[in-house]
């Protein structure tokens, strides 16, 4: 796994940014039910390493952490599970600059020993439809998780942090 503390792997760990719309200029599309997931990327939290990075593998349920395990939906069937936090982070730009637009984490556990995962498929998608839509869902964090992610985001680009909204800022206070 990849850390943010690597400085190799801070090129290759950066946020996406508004790519080309990639159906712009198609005559017969208007674009009903259409989702474009470029400017959003998922970081992991692992809290128990004291770890956060980007892992886009995260957008298939093929992150380091989710790689090899069978996710079950009911926790006693992983009870000796590491808690992580696959935290959707949604980029926009404004006049100003690009910044922290949606962040909304989701929750799951693994248990690599037994290759046993305990996470809800559903709450990761709706999660990841908060984080589009500019909502940031982080209460359900634990104290120490909360104050990793808070502390990646505002140290991955200060710019990004700063022309993001005080609702943002304030879920990291």
């Amino acid at each position: 796994m990849k850390s943010f503390d690597d400085k190799d792997n801070k090129k290759s760990n950066q946020f996406t940014i508004m790519k080309d719309d990639p159906i712009d200029g198609h005559p017969g599309y208007t674009g009903g039910g259409a989702i474009s997931l470029e400017n959003m990327s998922p970081l992991i939290v692992d809290p128990n390493e004291d770890r956060v990075w980007v892992d886009m593998g995260a957008m298939h349920a093929r992150s380091e952490v989710e790689k090899r395990i069978k996710f079950v939906t009911e926790k006693e069937e992983v009870p000796n599970g590491k808690p992580y936090w696959i935290v959707w982070v949604t980029v926009e730009r404004k006049e100003e600059g690009p910044y922290y637009h949606g962040v909304a984490a989701s929750y799951l556990e693994v248990d690599r020993e037994a290759r046993r995962g305990f996470k809800i498929l559903a709450e990761h998608v709706n999660r990841m439809d908060k984080s589009l839509k500019g909502r940031v869902v982080v209460d359900q964090m634990d104290d120490h998780s909360k104050k990793l992610l808070g502390d990646f985001l505002k140290d991955f680009n200060e710019t990004y942090w700063e022309n993001s909204t005080d609702e943002l800022k304030q879920a990291f206070a």
